[in-house]
């Protein structure tokens, strides 16, 4: 379908549009051309995100700007369903007669796109990395020049003999289609889609990306200001900046960073005994003011400066950390006063301010050093070139909360808690952001224009004040419903005439429990089709679902649906959905229950 938005020729890769869609791609036009913000709630199930598609590469190609769009999704799966909108659109453009050149690429981590036979194998992201940074750091790759049996990436190695203007032809690649041309050419999947960003007319990727500054100074530091930023399924937007800036820290991490501590002295000697001037090098440079992000290489970088682009500090590191053995015992008694104060036997909340005073009143650690921790380590991990950054992964949270907690003053609150439960002994420092739009300002005021939609923003206007910026569009849509497909019922009683509710009070009962675990058993007995059950909160849902392991009510329902639970893992519950709609769209005589927490139903627009 092609038509035309205020001059605009929009191509539609279907026959027939919703007229929510329409005014959905009106309004987004309205920001564009306004090159502001916007907020755009449009019901799941709606071609939202085909609309905003649609709508964004016309303007993309209609006009010579050419403005990049950053779409960021909350999951890989969200991420792999963009891409195919995208591929279904271009083809459909191409399918037209229209002719340009398009390059769409998705991105996501090493541990999903990783070809090496060996580093691929690990199960955790993290080991990936740091077994990825094995073999491409820049000091492995120069020692290879005089050693044959130091070990590279013959994937990586393959790709920096290319110019990243030539690594990819046009078209729309999904995360498997560059696993298949990493095959195909011997290219590294991830640093491939890397390298080819900045010539991309649209990437596609996690929202941490952008929000996270550990990971976004890495990534996408070199985006022009005149990019389209689309935040999809953006809900739960103020919980992803919250989590961006929030540091917790327990008992084992503070352990696993005096081991660390350790073992950097052990290697601090052995660099003086064999190679001193390395250390007098990286001192000379910290005089001089120079950061070693700059210096060194991403495929080098242990971790990225936690604090935001604007935050940073740009003088030379304070002289009491300049020397490697003077920054080691400086960590070190910031590591034991952390694991002082958690010797306590109540809940303790205080501002950075007041922890800043009695850390300094007890140690005489200043902040403006703190400042630089993340800084300094980052420094001296790459003057020691040191291999297996996993296990330097506790000692990396304990500098970044060290950044933090001295860079902001407002905005964040410490929480130490002693317990686990209330009898369990397990101490854990909360370093909590409390304001969503501390990590995600840079972005406003980076970009001209950032969009943020989903199928649930209620209220719509709360997003514009949490977030704290000025839409210039503000819309929320309705579902076009060609028949009634909906019919909420509401139970107040169960077949035993008790009255049942989720309400606080009575939601532990066992006639309440029991009573929804058989309402569940009667719809599981007479509905065709698959059931989903949600629940307000992961501590209920278990709570629950064992009461009903225990009074049989699970085995009764196992006799008519296949159950499926979220759990707290990502990896999981997204395997457990793919089968919960493999089972009930495949296996036309066998359906499925999925049981999940009320904010998954939400995020997946189920």
């Amino acid at each position: 379908m092609r038509f035309t938005i205020d001059g605009l020729p929009v191509y539609f890769p279907y026959d027939k549009i919703y007229p929510e869609q329409y005014a959905y791609m009106s309004d987004l036009k309205k920001a564009l051309d306004a090159e502001g913000h916007c907020v755009l709630e449009m019901p799941s199930g709606t071609g939202k995100t085909v609309s905003l598609l649609s709508l964004i590469v016309a303007y993309q190609m209609h006009y010579s700007e050419k403005r990049k769009l950053i779409y960021c999704s909350r999951t890989v799966p969200e991420i792999e369903k963009a891409l195919a909108e995208l591929q279904i659109l271009i083809e459909y453009r191409k399918s037209q007669g229209v002719e340009e050149s398009f390059l769409g690429i998705g991105l996501t981590s090493r541990k999903n796109l990783c070809l090496h036979p060996t580093v691929s194998q690990q199960k955790w992201g993290k080991v990936v990395d740091a077994k990825c940074r094995n073999l491409t750091a820049s000091w492995v790759r120069d020692k290879s020049k005089f050693d044959s049996n130091v070990e590279l990436c013959d994937f990586y190695e393959t790709l920096e003999k290319h110019d990243p203007n030539e690594l990819l032809m046009d078209g729309v690649y999904t995360l498997e289609d560059l696993r298949v041309f990493g095959k195909e050419k011997c290219f590294c999947p991830y640093y491939l889609a890397r390298r080819v960003i900045p010539f991309a007319n649209v990437v596609i990727y996690s929202y941490h990306y952008l929000l996270d500054p550990k990971v976004a100074e890495l990534v996408s530091k070199e985006l022009s200001k005149n990019c389209i930023v689309v935040f999809d399924e953006a809900h739960n937007i103020d919980n992803v900046c919250i989590e961006s800036l929030s540091i917790d820290l327990t008992k084992p991490n503070l352990d696993a960073s005096a081991r660390s501590i350790a073992k950097l002295s052990e290697k601090i000697d052995e660099v003086k005994a064999k190679d001193s001037e390395r250390l007098k090098d990286e001192y000379t440079k910290l005089v001089e003011g120079l950061r070693a992000a700059r210096e060194a290489r991403d495929e080098d970088t242990f971790m990225s400066n936690p604090v935001l682009p604007d935050d940073l500090l740009t003088e030379a590191i304070p002289g009491n950390i300049r020397k490697a053995e003077h920054f080691i015992a400086f960590l070190r008694r910031f590591i034991e006063y952390i694991k002082t104060r958690m010797r306590i036997q109540h809940v303790v909340a205080e501002t950075p301010s007041s922890f800043l005073q009695h850390l300094r009143e007890l140690t005489f650690i200043e902040a403006k050093p703190l400042r630089f921790c993340s800084q300094r380590l980052t420094s001296l991990i790459h003057t020691l070139e040191l291999s297996d950054l996993d296990e330097y992964y506790a000692l990396h949270k304990v500098a970044a909360f060290a950044t933090l907690v001295a860079t902001y003053a407002t905005g964040f609150l410490l929480i130490l808690e002693p317990f686990e439960n209330e009898t369990v002994p397990n101490p854990i420092l909360h370093y909590a952001c409390l304001d969503a739009s501390i990590a995600i300002k840079p972005v406003f005021e980076r970009f001209k224009t950032v969009v943020i939609t989903s199928g649930t923003l209620s209220p719509l206007d709360m997003y514009p004040k949490m977030l704290s910026f000025q839409p210039v569009v503000q819309e929320s849509y309705s579902m076009t419903l060609t028949r009634n497909c909906f019919l909420p019922l509401v139970i107040t009683r169960g077949s035993d005439q008790v009255a049942i509710s989720s309400k606080f009070e009575v939601r532990n009962d066992p006639a309440v429990v029991r009573n929804f675990g058989q309402i569940l058993v009667e719809f599981s007995k007479i509905v065709p089709d698959g059931i989903v059950a949600f629940f307000p909160s992961y501590l209920y849902m278990e709570s629950i679902v064992s009461m009903w392991n225990d009074m049989g009510i699970l085995n009764e329902t196992w006799k008519h649906k296949l159950i499926f639970v979220e759990t707290p893992d990502a990896a999981e519950t997204s395997l457990a959905l793919e089968n919960y709609r493999t089972v009930c769209f495949t296996f036309m005589t066998l359906r499925s229950l999925f049981i999940l927490t009320s904010s998954f139903f939400v995020n997946l627009g189920m």
